[in-house]
């Protein structure tokens, strides 16, 4: 039975890494252990921050509604009970957008779920 190298495929798995460490500084983008050790750590952190990214958007928007309502002398608790109350569906990325860009629209929101309490 002949010898099995694996020399294409070894060659093709380093080079896949390699190009994946491109930009890294030093022997991280240039020799293979340190460049796949620091490619797999880079992939968890990819992994761990698409879920980061939603929670610090939602606290972000959290923010700005707050902001916006204590303005009008309403805290964020009680205007999100407001809305639930008027039934009003609409979710915090868009009160956020009202917010920032149409203060009328927002301020008749915070009348609506004035009304309600």
């Amino acid at each position: 039975m002949p010898r099995a190298k694996r020399g294409n495929k070894r060659l093709k798995r380093r080079k896949k890494i390699l190009k994946l460490a491109k930009g890294y500084f030093g022997s991280k983008s240039k020799l293979y252990r340190p460049a796949k050790e620091q490619v797999m750590r880079s992939l968890n952190y990819a992994y761990r921050d698409r879920k980061q990214k939603k929670r610090e958007f939602r606290k972000l928007w959290i923010t700005r509604i707050n902001a916006a309502a204590r303005k009008h002398d309403m805290s964020y608790s009680r205007f999100i009970h407001g809305l639930k109350e008027a039934d009003i569906d609409i979710n915090r990325k868009m009160l956020a957008e009202l917010a920032v860009n149409n203060e009328e629209d927002f301020a008749e929101l915070v009348e609506l779920a004035k009304e309600q309490l």
